[in-house]
């Protein structure tokens, strides 16, 4: 038999070519099963690497700078800060979103955006403002903090578009929002209905009088030069004919416009909160709200402090000693003196609104 000495010389490298494709298939595992690790670290390590470098909200911050451009009173025709989402002295997402669990759910992809199941749909200068912030404190609660107004004047741009404008919520949470001009356009009640006829509906009522002329203040600190609230009040004063057409007078008539949601929605669907108990006892009245959207009660009086300064509650968190956050410059403005006859007037001219409004709701709040 001959001898080849190429037969020999290549087995050496057979070898270490077999050698080499171990190693390699080796080096791809290791890395596949790191990569795999980082994306499936814990979610308490991710979170402590977030509090370091937070997130920006980008998608919340940029929906409510859109919605902040645009013209906000529908029936006064002009700018609300209110309805701006700017109620509020510091910024409001460090008090009541919950940054963990927002984190959590982006992380593991749980998130989505739904239509909301609840609205405050009213009254404008009634306390909505102040209602929202107190059930954005809740942790199965996502709302977003400026006014849609998509049912009112956006309806034409469809559902879709509606539903980018809402936080992203987990599941267990309650999507909201609040356009105070809802309750008064004959249009919505409708148009909510056609959406989903079980959404929850929240209208926050005070004393129509004081209502109305807290309506006009919020209107001449920005138009100073507007005519005197008597003289907007009457069409002809020596008549007492009160000019029902002026929106100041006109949203206190809640059991007029009470009676275009009842021909779309049962009662039990409708809750009334009292503007002046949420003031006085915002523990209390937030009980009722939260009972009335199936929560737990997670809002206690442990989340309130009263300002005299202001005549408001403030919110605070339970634990630590934090500065309350409180109602901005532009709630709790000092209202004109009027003239105790116009005020009688009203007063005459609201009761039998006041009494029907009661029957219908079934609860007094002592308005006469």
């Amino acid at each position: 038999m001959e001898y080849s000495p190429h037969c020999h010389s290549t087995q050496p490298v057979k070898n270490k070519l077999f050698v080499f494709c171990i190693m390699l298939s080796l080096w791809v595992y290791m890395l596949y099963c790191c990569a795999g690790y980082c994306c499936t670290t814990p979610t308490f390590m991710m979170e402590e690497r977030d509090s370091r470098n937070p997130p920006r909200p980008l998608q919340k911050q940029d929906l409510e700078m859109f919605l902040k451009s645009q013209s906000r009173d529908l029936l006064n025709n002009e700018s609300d800060a209110d309805s701006k989402g700017d109620g509020w002295e510091e910024n409001k997402g460090d008090v009541v979103y919950d940054e963990d669990s927002g984190v959590a759910g982006a992380l593991n992809g749980s998130e989505t955006k739904k239509l909301p199941q609840a609205i405050i749909i009213g009254v404008k200068k009634g306390g909505t403002r102040a209602l929202l912030e107190f059930l954005r404190l809740h942790p199965d609660i996502r709302a977003v903090g400026a006014e849609p107004h998509f049912f009112d004047r956006n309806y034409e741009k469809g559902l879709e578009w509606y539903r980018e404008l809402m936080p992203e919520t987990q599941e267990g949470q309650l999507t909201m929002e609040k356009t105070p001009s809802y309750f008064v356009t004959k249009e919505v009640p409708g148009r909510i209905h056609a959406m989903s006829k079980d959404t929850k509906l929240i209208v926050v009522v005070r004393d129509p009088v004081t209502r109305a002329i807290s309506d006009y203040t919020q209107t001449r600190s920005k138009k100073p030069d507007i005519p005197s609230f008597e003289s907007l009040t009457f069409k002809n004063i020596t008549a007492n004919l009160i000019d029902t057409s002026w929106s100041a007078v006109q949203i206190g008539m809640y059991a007029r416009h009470l009676e275009q949601w009842l021909q779309f929605f049962p009662m039990s669907q409708l809750l009334f909160v009292s503007g002046e108990r949420l003031i006085s006892d915002p523990a209390g009245e937030m009980a009722r709200v939260q009972h009335f959207l199936g929560l737990r009660r997670e809002v206690t009086h442990k989340h309130f402090h009263f300002n005299p300064a202001k005549g408001f509650p403030c919110l605070k968190r339970p634990e630590g000693n934090s500065k309350p956050h409180c109602l901005g410059k532009t709630k709790g403005r000092t209202h004109p003196n009027i003239d105790p006859d116009v005020i009688q007037r009203l007063q005459d001219f609201y009761k039998p609104f006041n009494k029907k409004f009661y029957q219908m709701t079934g609860h007094d709040f002592g308005w006469d």
